[in-house]
Formats: C-alpha cells, sequence, structure tokens
C-alpha cells in the first residue's frame, strides 16, 4: 500500500515550517537559487539540473515552478523523504534513491547528457570534507562547461569567535521572523514515526541509518569550499547572497 497524498501533504507541509527554524530566510534562499540557475539555463529550451540531498523536494518544486521547461533529477538517500516527495511533488523531478559521494553514486542517477546545473541547499554539509571532495570532482565531470554548482548551505568562519558570531545572528533573526515558533527537527522525526502509515518507511530508514557509515559532515567555511571547488575545476566561485553563516555559494564549472 503506497503513502497516500493526504499523508504526504500533511508531513511534507510540517517539513516546510520545521525547516524555517534551520536555513535562515529559507525562502529567499530559495529564490536566490532559483535566480542563478534562470541566469545560468537562459536560452537552453530543456536544461537538465540536479538536486542534491533533494529531502521531501523542497527546492525541486520550487524549481520546476520558476523553470517549468527544465528536468530535475532529485536525490536522497533517505527513503522516507523520497516517498514523500515522489506523492507529493511528484511532478516536480525524477527522484533517485543513492548516497551521493558513495561509489558509483553518479550511475543510478541515469544521466544521458550533461547537467546544466547543480543545486542543493541545507545537505551537502553532512558531508565529511574528502567525501565532499570527491563530489565535487564528479559534479564538475557532470556538468557541461560554464554549467553552475549552487549551494545554499551553512558556511560558518573558520575562526571559533566570529563563527559564534554569526550563529547567534543568524539564531535571533530565525527568532525575529518566528521560525522558532514551529516544530523542530528531533520534534517532526519524533511525531512522524508515530504515523502508521509511514512505519515501513520508518523501518527502512532505520535499517540504512546502521548500515550508513558516513563518518561526521564538516562545517566548512566559504574559503575553504572555494579551495576544493577550485581543485575540482570550477574556475569561478562567489558567494551570491550571506546572512550569519547561511549562504549561496556558486561556482562556475571551467573547461577540463
Amino acid at each position: 500500500m503506497g503513502l497516500s497524498m493526504a499523508a504526504a501533504r500533511t508531513w511534507v507541509e510540517r517539513w516546510e515550517r520545521q525547516q524555517q527554524r534551520y536555513a535562515v530566510d529559507r525562502e529567499e534562499r530559495f529564490t536566490v537559487i532559483a535566480d542563478v540557475v534562470e541566469h545560468g539555463t537562459a536560452g537552453r529550451a530543456r536544461p537538465l539540473l540536479l538536486d542534491l540531498g533533494c529531502g521531501p523536494g523542497s527546492l525541486a518544486a520550487r524549481l520546476a515552478a520558476r523553470l517549468p521547461h527544465a528536468e530535475i533529477v532529485a536525490v536522497d538517500m533517505d527513503p522516507l523523504l523520497l516517498e514523500l516527495g515522489r506523492t507529493h511533488h511528484a511532478n516536480a523531478a525524477r527522484y533517485v534513491d543513492t548516497v551521493i559521494g558513495a561509489d558509483g553514486w553518479t550511475d543510478a542517477l541515469g544521466l544521458r547528457r550533461p547537467l546544466d546545473a547543480a543545486v542543493s541547499t541545507t545537505a551537502l554539509h553532512y558531508l565529511p570534507e574528502p567525501v565532499l571532495q570527491r563530489t565535487y570532482h564528479a559534479l564538475a565531470t557532470l556538468l557541461r562547461p560554464g554549467g553552475v554548482l549552487v549551494n545554499g548551505d551553512h558556511f560558518p568562519p573558520d575562526a571559533a569567535p566570529c563563527a559564534a558570531i554569526t550563529a547567534h545572528v543568524g539564531h535571533r533573526h530565525a527568532e525575529r521572523t518566528g521560525g522558532h515558533a514551529h516544530e523542530d527537527w528531533r520534534s517532526w522525526w519524533t511525531a512522524a514515526s508515530q504515523d502508521p502509515e509511514l512505519a515501513d518507511l520508518f523501518t527502512e530508514r532505520e535499517q540504512r541509518l546502521r548500515a550508513y557509515d558516513g563518518g561526521g559532515g564538516d562545517q566548512l567555511s566559504v574559503e575553504r569550499h572555494a579551495r576544493l571547488l577550485r581543485g575540482a575545476g570550477f574556475s569561478q566561485v562567489v558567494p551570491v547572497w550571506r546572512f550569519g553563516d547561511s549562504a549561496v555559494l556558486v561556482a562556475v564549472r571551467g573547461d577540463l
């Protein structure tokens, strides 16, 4: 028995609200990412986009609304979030179940032409630096020359005192704009685990997480990301939006 549309809508809507606690000016970040992709794919009849760590399809759905002629491939390793996306945002993307950065992960994408853009939001910071470096190299080979990687995420400064300041600024901004009025990450997962419709997906998710040994993510600064990206073949790297330690970082793939 598949997941009902009603249940998917309920849990995706709650996901959207709880994520406002963690991504400063989340809707503006989504809009900026879409602005960059729109600019980078101008003149292309059917741009090909890859959404990394798509979760329940939040970014893919917004990109599909902005760029209705785009082909979007959305990738995640979480079976529960993927099923929410497949059900609630079924027409936004083709959803792929794979582990970003693992051996052979790009083969699972089923790409038949170069990417025009790769995007991500609040996902790549979970990757340890060596895995992130491999992922950037892989993306450079998948993107066409001039294609863009657009990553909206947490990029704390390298210096601890400055990192504490930027985190505090983001936290206070979320309080002022009502983000902290919503349930948090742990509360969302606890409540979702009690929904009988999600029980089988939860079991599969727990089995995968026990088997997954991805290590802890590294909280890297914009500057450290830029060094990794340039080493992977991206000729230009620039942050186009920033508030606190939340930023949208754009990298342009050069000729390899």
